[in-house]
């Protein structure tokens, strides 16, 4: 049976458009923090991709031409690495936040074994636990969402502005240890009392073997002060993430 040609102009021109929308978002949810871990297979990760570029795709139809397949080719990877990046800072500030902590309360010689990358202890729980009530609070939507805008930022087959990406990843990295060090803040506090305590205590008892004193309780006290923090710490990075992702455009999470 014959075709029109209209018909044809309009399919390949809805088929390239979804293959650029899968280009963004398998890039983009490659890196996306939750369902981009190492630990999720390959196989997933695509099955996912597929599943988001059909959720997303009626909403982002290009108006105008696309460039030559090979430049949308380029354009679209760098645009989804570059979004998904932005995003994945937000793992690194809570690993940070972690490795901070449990340096101040001297656990950072304790390592978890069930991340991809090793641990302390105290990070790997903050980044478990931050990432699981990420998920259970609706990422997936927000993510779409914020995928949804990023075509505002940057259209279809546009080669992302080099110095747009610069100031907006020297920002984004600034604004991510700037959370990290609040986030782990209590326990900083803690430790300076500590140290200033056992320096006054060492001080009036020379005798006294401080270190074998001190360690118990500044290990003590940072577990019981990760017990009482955590809630507050996910709850403050799942704000500042959620804030992000609704305004990406803003100077700070």
């Amino acid at each position: 049976m014959d075709i029109p040609v209209e018909l044809l102009a309009f399919l390949e021109g809805q088929m390239t458009a979804t293959f650029a929308v899968f280009l963004r978002m398998s890039a983009f949810f490659s890196l996306m923090p939750g369902f981009g871990e190492q630990s999720i297979p390959t196989r997933i990760k695509l099955a996912l991709s597929v599943m988001m570029t059909v959720f997303v795709s009626p909403a982002v139809t290009p108006t105008g031409e696309l460039p030559a397949v090979t430049s949308l080719i380029f354009s679209e990877i760098v645009t989804g690495v570059a979004l998904g990046l932005m995003i994945r800072l937000f793992v690194l500030s809570l690993q940070t936040a972690g490795a901070i902590a449990a340096q101040a309360t001297s656990l950072s010689q304790l390592f978890g074994g069930s991340a991809a990358e090793p641990l302390p202890a105290m990070g790997n729980i903050l980044v478990v636990g931050g990432l699981t009530l990420a998920v259970m609070m609706g990422l997936h939507i927000k993510a779409a969402h914020f995928f949804v805008m990023s075509y505002d930022l940057v259209p279809h087959g546009v080669f992302p502005n080099a110095q747009m990406i610069g100031q907006w990843g020297v920002q984004r990295v600034a604004a991510a240890f700037s959370l990290a060090f609040s986030l782990a803040a209590p326990f900083i506090v803690m430790s300076v009392i500590y140290n200033l305590a056992l320096g006054a205590i060492n001080k009036a008892m020379p005798q006294l073997m401080v270190a074998f004193v001190g360690a118990p309780l500044i290990t003590a006290g940072g577990l019981v002060l990760l017990l009482f923090s955590a809630p507050m710490m996910l709850h403050v990075w799942v704000t500042a993430m959620d804030g992000f992702l609704a305004a990406p455009t803003k100077d700070t999470f």
